[in-house]
């Protein structure tokens, strides 16, 4: 049993004051008590921790080396991708794994406590397949074994290279399986991540309408009766053209057209919608994925925030391409984007909760359900996902309550996130990840090996 006494905590009620946490030795709260006298790690702010809804992990390692236009006068999502297959050939399955550790270690240290990785790289070079099916996925899970986040492991089906199916070529070649092999690699990823703790679970993900055939879209909650299913959708404007031309549809009208999506569904990006579509959309339950610093990166577009929560939709967030990893910068790029588009403040505050409030509880709502994990809020039964600010940071100073939360997310920076549970699982401790040094060293080496890459 673990005890956890905080001045101040955010509970499903509202804020609370002298706040007693107890952690059973399965990693769940065992008991939630108010004004209790000081025990256990005393702490000044104690949160929930959000989910991380969607990662790319071994983007890490190319993180700012993609900020030269080079030949193209546009240069845009479709360039950089390009680049990012010709980085992606040269990992190997350790480097992978050394990449992952890192990522997932910045994860807690900016306080997330679980990742939904939405992972596509499973085969070599050239598309051949490793002697065991998931070894990439084995390279995920063991990542998370080291770093101690909550993992939602989802697979990825990626058969073709855009909505003409025309087949997969280069860098592509490592993603790719037909779908009866998918169902094979799937269920061979099912051992790595079965081995590790009780709170990690296999989901899956159908990369987007471009790489993946409508018959199998149509069946993919068939094939996968159990959990979340992830996938992008209507990220690029020449995305929604493609689909349009091949599909008769744009993106977001074809799958509410044709696919069974409720909140088992997480939709990606969705940054390029209609109103109709955004309220649509918002009401089948699905979450929307969200990812502000890379959608700004490669100039996706603006998410509307504002119209799908009054839709009652769901949002989390996630880093994606991990350019750089701060989940109080992915809630005020979000916010703040808002405010661009609408010429407005505060365009995402609720009618009784600062924009730090309502932001946090609905990425913390969202995220759980994104990546079907029982947490997301301080209460009895949940994971004990929580994470511990330093109230002696000069920019949470007397701070209290909403004031609090807002001076974290908008004033401040994950450097104030001073410890983070991720079931029971003490990891950032004093705001270090426990094992940071070995972490950081083994990745040092993955990027000296590398870095003639692009």
């Amino acid at each position: 049993m673990q005890t956890i006494w905080a001045a101040q905590a955010l509970l499903p009620a509202g804020w609370a004051s002298e706040v007693r946490v107890e952690i059973g030795a399965d990693g769940r709260i065992a008991s939630v008590q108010t004004n209790q006298p000081q025990e256990g790690v005393r702490v000044g702010l104690l949160l929930p921790a959000p989910a991380n809804v969607h990662s790319h992990a071994f983007q890490r390692a190319m993180a700012g080396l993609t900020e030269s236009r080079g030949q193209d006068k546009t240069d845009s999502f479709w360039t950089w991708r390009r680049l990012m297959y010709q980085f992606l050939d040269r990992l190997t399955p350790d480097q992978v794994g050394a990449i992952a550790a890192f990522v997932q270690m910045e994860m807690l240290e900016a306080g997330y406590s679980a990742c939904g990785e939405f992972h596509y790289l499973h085969h070599q070079p050239g598309g051949r397949r490793y002697d065991n099916l998931a070894e990439m996925s084995a390279q995920i899970a063991a990542a998370a074994d080291t770093t101690g986040i909550g993992l939602c492991l989802l697979p990825v089906h990626y058969e073709f290279g855009g909505c003409d199916r025309r087949p997969l070529a280069g860098g592509q070649l490592r993603f790719g399986s037909g779908f009866d092999a998918f169902l094979k690699l799937h269920a061979a990823a099912a051992v790595p991540v079965a081995a590790l703790g009780d709170d990690a679970q296999l989901a899956v993900a159908a990369h987007s309408l471009r790489a993946v055939s409508p018959d199998d879209l149509r069946s993919f909650s068939a094939h996968f009766p159990d959990g979340p299913i992830h996938m992008h959708l209507a990220e690029q404007l020449a995305e929604v053209e493609d689909v349009k031309h091949h599909m008769g549809a744009r993106p977001v009208q074809w799958v509410l057209e044709n696919m069974p999506i409720d909140e088992r569904w997480c939709m990606i990006h969705c940054t390029q919608m209609t109103g109709d579509e955004t309220r649509r959309l918002a009401r089948t339950g699905a979450v929307a994925g969200l990812c502000p610093i890379t959608e700004s990166s490669l100039g996706d577009g603006i998410f509307d925030c504002r119209r799908w929560l009054q839709s009652q939709g769901a949002i989390g967030v996630g880093s994606d391409s991990n350019i750089r990893i701060s989940l109080t910068e992915e809630l005020r790029t979000l916010e703040y984007s808002q405010r661009l588009r609408d010429h407005h403040r505060a365009v995402l505050a609720g009618a009784e909760k600062s924009t730090g409030r309502n932001l946090f509880e609905e990425v913390l709502r969202g995220g759980a359900t994104a990546i079907g994990r029982n947490a997301g809020k301080i209460a009895v039964g949940c994971w004990a996902d929580v994470l511990a600010l330093d109230t002696g940071s000069v920019h949470m100073w007397d701070r209290h309550g909403d004031a609090a939360l807002d001076s974290w997310i908008f004033a401040g920076d994950d450097r104030v996130v001073q410890e983070v549970w991720s079931a029971g699982r003490h990891v950032v401790q004093q705001g270090q990840h426990v094992l940071r040094s070995q972490i950081a060293a083994r990745f040092k080496q993955v990027l000296t090996a590398l870095r003639d890459a692009l």
